[in-house]
């Protein structure tokens, strides 16, 4: 019973979580209560963009970003093409790539053993929430079997607490680009370098890039070429070709 009203408790304060600083202090007592080596959530746009809290060492999420690990990241990769929860070891670890990935995330403390549940959500929005820990297959089974259902719980409530903190998150906010931003993505995405758009916009560089970022965030986009693809797609800038 004490388990249970814990996870009550905690389940509670991550739905009255105010702020991303919040999120990540939830999961914080979520991993010290399942007694697991770590646990994470994931959150990557359609554009790419990604957004993460979690208990992995900042060193392994850094080096996990420069060396742009999502592309051959297993778990990213099968939980994309599926919609229930999966233990990594039926996941596609065969490749070179991958088999070197999961040697450095164990090395990293990552652990061997992994439990990771998928989420979609509104406009191309897919979340991942992971728990991972070290110990026998046994051990793990067993585990994942008692807790599967409150994991999935917690991850989806994690998810709409992150889409309800997130800014930039809803269409209407997204598509609401200056005249200038406007102006700017246009002469970017003709082609034209950034001292050219400056000079065409009578501005300084450094506030053309007030604006390309401000337009960035807005959409959600990862980088400029990010940017400029997604304000086309939404008809939020036209580029003729003539």
């Amino acid at each position: 019973m004490g388990m249970t009203q814990k996870r009550e408790t905690l389940l509670e304060e991550l739905e009255s979580a105010q702020g991303l600083e919040a999120l990540q202090g939830a999961i914080e007592e979520l991993r010290e209560h399942f007694s697991v080596d770590h646990m994470v959530y994931h959150w990557v746009s359609s554009s790419g963009e990604q957004y993460g809290c979690g208990t992995y060492s900042p060193i392994w999420v850094q080096r996990y970003l420069d060396r742009n690990y999502i592309r051959v990241d297993p778990v990213i990769i099968g939980c994309y093409q599926r919609f229930h929860p999966v233990d990594w070891k039926r996941l596609d670890w065969s490749s070179k790539a991958a088999r070197e990935f999961q040697k450095e995330a164990i090395d990293h403390g990552i652990g061997n053993q992994g439990f990771s549940i998928p989420i979609r959500g509104p406009n191309g929005q897919f979340a991942l929430f992971s728990v991972s820990h070290h110990c026998d297959d046994d051990t793990w089974a067993t585990f994942t079997d008692a807790n599967r259902r409150d994991l999935i719980l917690i991850a989806h409530e994690f998810n709409q607490k992150a889409l309800e903190l997130e800014p930039g998150r809803t269409p209407d906010q997204q598509r609401a680009l200056s005249p200038r931003e406007v102006d700017a993505m246009t002469l970017i995405a003709m082609g034209y370098s950034r001292a050219q758009v400056a000079e065409t916009l009578s501005i300084s560089e450094h506030t053309l890039r007030v604006y390309i970022e401000s337009a960035r965030f807005k959409l959600g986009a990862l980088n400029t070429t990010h940017a400029v693809a997604q304000a086309m797609s939404r008809g939020l800038i036209v580029v003729s070709n003539g």
